[in-house]
C-alpha cells in the first residue's frame, strides 16, 4: 500500500509543503518513531470516535494514550471509540490502525491535544504501515483549521 488517496488529494489540494518518509512495516505508531528516529511526541495519531452527532477524529502524540473522559468533558457529551467495521467504512483507502490525523480530508471534525499545538514539525501515518507524512507543525495547524484544542490525553 501507499499513501491513502484521499489523503493524497487532500494534501496535494492545501498547498502545503510536506515529504514522505517510507519505513519498513509497523504496528504501532510507537513502533514507527522507532524505526523512524523520530521523537513519538512528534507523531500525531488519530482515534477515532463517536458521539450522538456522528464520528470525529482525536488527534494526540503518539506517545500518549486518549483519555475519553477528557473529550467527553470538553464537548459536554458523551463519546465512545468507534468499533473496527465504522472505521474501516469510514477509512476505506487506509490500512487497519493507519488513519491519518487530518479529519477535513475524510469530512470528520477534529479535536486536537494542545501538546501538539507549539511542535516545529509534525509526523504521521499516511494510510498505510510503511509511509509517514512529515510536514512543519505550522502547517499542520493550518490543515487542523478550526479543530477544537485542549488536554485529552490521559495525564502521566
Amino acid at each position: 500500500m501507499s499513501t491513502a488517496p484521499r489523503l493524497e488529494h487532500y494534501l496535494s489540494r492545501s498547498g502545503v509543503a510536506y515529504d514522505l518518509m517510507r519505513h519498513e512495516p509497523t504496528a504501532t505508531s510507537m513502533r514507527t518513531a522507532k524505526v523512524c528516529d523520530v521523537p513519538a511526541d512528534m507523531i500525531a495519531k488519530a482515534v477515532v470516535l463517536k458521539d450522538k452527532a456522528g464520528y470525529m477524529l482525536a488527534v494526540l502524540p503518539a506517545s500518549r494514550h486518549l483519555s475519553l473522559r477528557a473529550v467527553s468533558e470538553m464537548l459536554d457529551e458523551d463519546v465512545e471509540l468507534a468499533r473496527e467495521a465504522e472505521i474501516e467504512r469510514l477509512f476505506p483507502d487506509c490500512a487497519r490502525g493507519a488513519v491519518p490525523p487530518l479529519g477535513a480530508a475524510y469530512g470528520m471534525p477534529m479535536i486536537v491535544d494542545e501538546m501538539l499545538a507549539d511542535l516545529p514539525d509534525i509526523y504521521f501515518e499516511a494510510g498505510d504501515h510503511e509511509t509517514i507524512v512529515h510536514m512543519s507543525g505550522r502547517d499542520f495547524r493550518q490543515l487542523a483549521g478550526r479543530a477544537r484544542h485542549g488536554r485529552i490525553c490521559l495525564q502521566q
